[in-house]
């Protein structure tokens, strides 16, 4: 039986530490839905500061930045720590507001066939202590769209037409979403498909935060804490010159230079390919190049040239030894 509140306060200093007297409610014990605890996150402080006033006082939080960025990750592995159950819809053209709301199935009871109501997402997730994520936030259908406007006040109730039925949100329940844009649409072309979002819709949100990607130096400290293989100081130089690669890729796709990007995922993905091939420059390909359109290429390999000072095309071997 899972707990219907947190049952305790703990200093966001020592859990998260952020240097904040603050302190946030923690569920005693972890639930099936409570994401895993990744040791070697790392928390932007005022992106963490804002979930947990989500968290804390029933805040609606909208976080906002470029795919990558790590954004529903942020969300949940803030959720880990306090032991709340966590649930990630993506809202992405193929869900449909009956996937939100419920829908009457038939089901065979007693050899007869019965209508029973199924609930959908929304009334199951806001009944239960829940943060109840929303991925692609402004990628999603009007009609969807307005099926959650009503839960974004903070007491929003939601009604239950078919069932003629009025629910109350619990206690623990919290909402978050996560988006590329703040609502405006695809103003500078590099996400084709996003909405442009009812402003009454986006004023409900109370706390609006913004993700970028992390400091170079601590992306870095990431890539090589996943890769330890990678620590020595030949590997340090190495990964410093990879996340140099990943960064420019970062700046050509806001310029629109380039469709694609690393994101650190990719970057951790390369270093340990580096670690099997023992070679940055097929690991690269392998792992980023041959992802990016034909056309981008040359841009792509010139990246790769300025941060390693030489050809992606030519070979060089490290010593196994190193890695």
């Amino acid at each position: 039986m899972e707990a219907l509140a947190p049952q305790e306060l703990v200093s966001v200093r020592d859990v998260f530490g952020i240097d904040s007297p603050l302190r946030a409610p923690m569920f005693a014990e972890a639930t099936d839905f409570v994401p895993d605890i990744d040791p070697a996150y790392r928390f932007n402080r005022e992106v963490t500061l804002a979930l947990l006033a989500g968290f804390t006082h029933n805040r609606r939080v909208l976080l906002q930045g470029l795919h990558g960025t790590g954004k529903s990750t942020h969300i949940e592995q803030v959720a880990a720590r306090l032991n709340w159950p966590c649930l990630r819809v993506n809202l992405d053209g193929n869900i449909t507001r009956l996937d939100l709301v419920g829908k009457d199935t038939v089901a065979i009871e007693d050899g007869r066939q019965v209508t029973r109501f199924q609930e959908g997402v929304v009334p199951w997730a806001m009944q239960r202590p829940m943060a109840l994520i929303f991925d692609e936030y402004d990628a999603g259908r009007p009609d969807v769209m307005f099926v959650i406007q009503r839960l974004l006040e903070r007491d929003g109730s939601f009604t239950l037409t078919d069932q003629n039925r009025v629910l109350r949100p619990h206690p623990a329940f919290r909402m978050f979403a996560t988006s590329n844009t703040v609502g405006l649409g695809n103003t500078n072309g590099l996400y084709h498909g996003v909405q442009r979002l009812n402003h009454a819709q986006m004023d409900r949100w109370n706390i609006v935060a913004v993700l970028d990607y992390l400091d170079p130096a601590e992306e870095a400290s990431i890539v090589r804490s996943r890769v330890p293989d990678l620590i020595d100081a030949h590997g340090s130089g190495l990964v410093e010159a990879m996340v140099a690669v990943a960064n420019l890729t970062r700046e050509g796709f806001r310029a629109g230079d380039l469709s694609t990007l690393m994101s650190p995922r990719t970057v951790i993905s390369w270093a340990e390919n580096v670690a099997v091939f023992h070679d940055p420059a097929l690991a690269f390909r392998l792992t980023f190049l041959n992802k990016c359109d034909e056309s981008e290429r040359g841009i792509v390999s010139e990246y790769f040239q300025r941060c390693f000072d030489r050809e992606l095309e030519a070979t060089f071997e490290l010593d196994a030894a190193l890695v």
